[in-house]
């Protein structure tokens, strides 16, 4: 962009309060995420989900301190356009040297798009790609760590690494548990492979803290092949620390930054090179989903949207309305070629739902405050999102009329969505039950309840558990996306229905019975879900007791004295617990990496 005029003391001034705006903000967001190792260390559960959930207002709190500052000092909204193009230009001048200008730049569209009218957004106003590289920026602590197994042997290398997180609580036996590793490193290979002159093990500088558990992610580099792993560091019965796994596969990693769990806390000065090592041993992985998990959401919704509006340059296919049932809360559209649905709230909801907007809107926000256990999918929430007017079907455009026509507008040849929330696609339960098998409506009905019960126990009642409000991912887990009517576990009632005073009123057509709006009868879930045979043979096998009030009632109990449970999001015979009955610190062999 060539050099403007307008009044530049002024717009470097207010480059100058946005750079400040941003960096106030990046240091409060370090600053929690570094006392998550004084968390886990401490053992503080609870504080550390709380941490989570505080940590996601962060971003607009600073953004609406940053808008309120720009109309005080300057009267933002009668700055004239060179003025605008001038504080741009300063912005970005002032990231030259700076540790997270992709972040910044997110900041600066987050603050100016509050003040400027919407038809400023894609233009010269605003980042609509990045202006300043993120490769190679420098950072101390450095992004990750380099250790070399020639110098001191494999065992040792291991348990350096370990030691040098400097965690303050001991290990119950460091060696047993390096001596685990390796057997697992070992049967994973089948064979220790040659150590190639430039063998080392690099290792992200800041563990990812999330629930009760801290991982060392890192990968092996020998010759030209990589290993990825992630290291699990918990805490044992006996109140000190012991290592409960290794992954090892890629997609097992991949499965620890799902959406459908809860953001890790990592202290990171330069974000963009822990995206980057990420993207090393995860490449399937989207840029935007890992800043996303990493806590820095609007960060991941900016790189989401980029992505899309690039996938739609480069295809030809339409926005459709999705297939399976539909909800009578939500529009819901996809576009094939994109692994995406896109969900708007409808103007007129179905009979049966005593919800307006303003509680749809809390209920997904309140989906980012939990710790989703990977049984929640989570939803990037766009406002005012423009997309063009030739990729959407007439059916669709039909429906938008018919069914939300105040939540979208068509501006010249763009439809601007008011109000979106975009989810991972996946199909929806009701539709995979119908194409299963026998063993694969057993395996999804197992899945299902496993699903509500770790829901449950995290202090989530979906409310709404029809099958088509569960989705089935890529790896067979089931995931729950409809969110309009969850509420917190404590503050629902569970009863047994009550005998009938005679048995004639248990024919009426009408309860016997009083309920509260927060009332529930877990006894009548078997007559929405448990009509087709087969779903109802599978269900009672594994899961009758979710028809009970007792499930519900003792997992209450225990969320309210405090309690918070394991989730562990790699498989429990992957835990060393599982995998070794007794301590074996076997070394590899003599052809594995071993002390010069």
């Amino acid at each position: 962009m060539d050099a403007l005029p307008g009044d530049t003391p002024v717009a470097q001034a207010i480059a100058q309060a946005l750079v400040e705006g941003f960096n106030k903000h990046y240091r409060i967001f370090r600053e929690t995420s570094r006392r998550s190792k004084e968390l886990f260390e401490a053992g503080e559960w609870q504080a550390q989900l709380d941490a989570v959930r505080e940590r996601v207002q962060f971003y607009d709190d600073r953004v609406d301190e940053c808008v309120a500052r720009l109309h005080g000092e300057f009267d933002a909204d009668s700055l004239d356009n060179s003025t605008w193009q001038q504080v741009k230009l300063q912005f970005i001048g002032m990231l030259i040297n700076h540790k997270q200008p992709e972040l910044a730049e997110t900041f600066f569209n987050s603050v100016t798009t509050k003040i400027l009218h919407r038809s400023y957004f894609n233009n010269d106003y605003i980042f609509a790609r990045p202006a300043i590289a993120t490769e190679y920026v420098e950072s101390y602590p450095p992004v990750y760590s380099s250790y070399y197994p020639q110098d001191h042997g494999l065992r040792a290398t291991i348990g350096r690494i370990v030691e040098d997180f400097d965690w303050q609580r001991p290990f119950e036996d460091l060696d047993r548990d390096v001596g685990y590793i390796l057997r697992a490193v070992r049967a994973h290979l089948g064979e220790w492979p040659k150590m190639e002159v430039n063998c080392q093990l690099q290792v992200l500088y800041s563990a990812f803290y999330r629930n009760k558990t801290a991982y060392i992610i890192g990968k092996a580099v020998n010759g030209y092949q990589e290993y990825p792993f992630a290291i699990a560091v918990r805490h044992g019965d006996s109140g000190r620390l012991y290592i409960d796994t290794i992954l090892l596969d890629p997609w097992r990693i991949s499965v620890l930054f799902s959406l459908s769990r809860a953001y890790f806390m990592v202290d990171m000065e330069v974000p963009s090179g822990y995206v980057q090592f990420l993207r090393s041993i995860m490449p399937n992985k989207p840029r935007s989903e890992l800043y996303t998990m990493l806590g820095l959401g609007k960060q991941g919704k900016t790189m989401f949207f980029r992505d899309l509006v690039a996938h739609l340059r480069h295809s030809n296919d339409q926005f459709i309305v999705a297939p399976g049932i539909r909800g009578m809360v939500m529009l819901v559209f996809t576009l094939p070629s994109y692994p995406y649905v896109f969900k708007i709230i409808k103007d007129v909801f179905g009979a049966s739902k005593n919800v307006d907007r303003a509680t749809v809107k809390r209920k997904y926000l309140m989906v980012k405050h939990v710790d989703r256990v990977g049984r929640m999918a989570d939803t990037l929430e766009f406002s005012y999102a423009a997309l063009p007017l030739s990729r959407f079907h007439p059916e669709l455009l039909d429906e938008l009329r018919t069914l939300a026509p105040s939540a979208f507008e068509i501006d010249g040849d763009k439809v601007i969505i008011k109000h979106l929330y975009i989810e991972r696609r996946m199909t929806p339960l009701n539709i995979h039950l119908e194409q299963a098998d026998e063993a694969e409506t057993e395996q999804a009905v197992y899945e299902y309840g496993n699903a509500i019960r770790e829901l449950a126990i995290a202090n989530i009642f979906p409310g709404d558990m029809l099958w088509k409000n569960f989705g089935v991912t890529r790896y067979g887990r089931v995931v729950f996306y409809d969110y309009d009517e969850i509420e917190y576990m404590t503050d629902m009632n569970f009863r047994r229905i009550p005998p009938a005073p005679y048995e004639e009123m248990e024919l009426a057509g009408e309860p016997w019975y009083s309920a509260g709006p927060m009332d529930v009868f877990p006894e009548e879930f078997a007559t929405f879900l448990l009509g087709v045979p087969r779903v109802r043979k599978a269900f009672l096998k594994y899961h009758r007791d979710l028809l009970s009030p007792e499930f519900w009632q003792r997992a209450q109990q225990r969320i309210r004295d405090g309690h918070v449970e394991d989730f562990y999001p790699y498989p429990l015979e992957f835990r060393f617990c599982n995998m070794f009955t007794a301590p074996d610190a076997a070394a590899p062999p003599a052809s594995a990496p071993q002390a010069a």
